[in-house]
């Protein structure tokens, strides 16, 4: 008996492309190039997430 395989394809986050999840290192991006702009937009703080300004705490405050 033969079995049928299906093969998953995800669209990527960034650009759309539809791609392979299976063998592929930068999953759920299509390629390195969209892995890295994302990453880079995160660097960047283009993602937020909404909420209250919260002031980092000064060193030895915490007590």
């Amino acid at each position: 008996m033969v079995e049928k395989v299906k093969i998953l394809k995800v669209r990527c986050p960034r650009c759309g492309t539809r791609g392979g999840w299976e063998g592929n290192p930068n999953r759920p991006f299509c390629s390195e190039k969209c892995r890295l702009i994302d990453l880079g937009r995160w660097a960047e703080e283009d993602y937020r997430i909404p909420g209250e300004r919260v002031e980092p705490e000064e060193p030895g405050s915490g007590e």
